[in-house]
């Protein structure tokens, strides 16, 4: 079983969540148009989204970090998978792509040990590629 459900599952999970809420909350739904929001559709406020997030950090016995990491390890996770950096700024919702790259996006020793092993291969090569 995978560990995490695809988006388009979570997605209608909250779909029929936020619409058993309409029914039980009746006149008092909001009706933001948020994905994520509280009972009654209105925003969830940040104070409360940190407190469950380190309750969940808790009950599962994961370290805990702030959910504000979670944009820095998203942006690392986009770079990783490849994820244009134009892509990645308007995913993050960054104004300009330099805060993507120079603050958001980490280090990946992974990537810089194949890179380097890409240039120890064609040095043990003796192949010069072209340069543009």
């Amino acid at each position: 079983m995978p560990l995490l459900a695809p988006a388009a599952e979570v997605l209608e999970i909250r779909r029929v969540v936020q619409a058993a809420d309409r029914l039980e909350v009746g006149s008092a739904w909001q009706d933001t148009g948020l994905i994520f929001s509280t009972k009654t559709g209105r925003p969830i406020e940040p104070r409360n989204l940190a407190r469950s997030f380190r309750r969940i950090c808790d009950s599962h016995s994961l370290r805990v970090i702030t959910v504000h990491h979670l944009r820095h390890t998203t942006a690392t996770l986009l770079k990783n998978l490849k994820v244009p950096a134009r892509d990645a700024q308007l995913i993050l919702g960054h104004s300009r792509m330099a805060v993507t790259l120079e603050i958001y996006t980490h280090e990946d020793r992974e990537a810089q040990r194949e890179a380097l092993g890409r240039i120890g291969d064609v040095l043990r090569s003796n192949e010069v590629p072209e340069t543009p």
